[in-house]
């Protein structure tokens, strides 16, 4: 029997710059996520909340509130990008070029642009991803340049973390 360690992610070795990674989720925005998030970050610009209101704005209805949207595509790229991070060290350039609207389905894709070892964690490398949301439609609703510090395959702190049994390994 083979015990396969819990495991999601790619380490900084595997990573190549040049690499396009086309994340394998996508998520529609309900309007509830929008309103919930919208009240949950205290924003008060009623395009996000009163579609009576929005309709009145140029583009005529409801806009989903842009940190809803950036959350939702950096969170889609997390399994590729930074599952094994350690932690994020910063974004750049970001851009917001396409409205949202409550029903669309997000989706991101990222392209390695830079790798280098980390100089203070010898048990980790520093990888920089230009990511970019897209809709159902293949419109880029955004884009920016991310930076995380990602574990090594030898690291061990991510490694170890599941649980032993009380009862004892699974049996057949």
């Amino acid at each position: 029997m083979t015990v396969h360690e819990a495991r999601i992610g790619r380490y900084y070795e595997d990573f190549v710059v040049g690499d396009v990674y086309q994340h394998p989720l996508g998520r529609t925005i309900s309007e509830a996520d929008n309103t919930w998030f919208t009240l949950l970050t205290m924003n008060t610009n009623q395009n996000h909340f009163n579609a009576h209101f929005a309709a009145r704005a140029p583009v005529g209805k409801i806009i989903v509130n842009s940190g809803l949207s950036v959350a939702i595509v950096l969170g889609l790229s997390v399994i590729d990008v930074s599952q094994t991070a350690m932690m994020n060290l910063g974004w750049d350039e970001i851009r917001l070029t396409h409205p949202v609207f409550v029903g669309d389905t997000l989706y991101a894709e990222s392209i390695v642009v830079d790798k280098r070892e980390s100089k203070s964690r010898p048990y980790a490398g520093i990888v920089t991803c230009r990511t970019r949301g897209l809709n159902q439609d293949g419109d880029e609703v955004m884009s920016w340049r991310r930076a995380v510090m990602v574990y090594r395959r030898d690291a061990p702190h991510d490694k170890g973390y599941f649980p032993r049994a009380k009862t004892g390994p699974m049996e057949a």
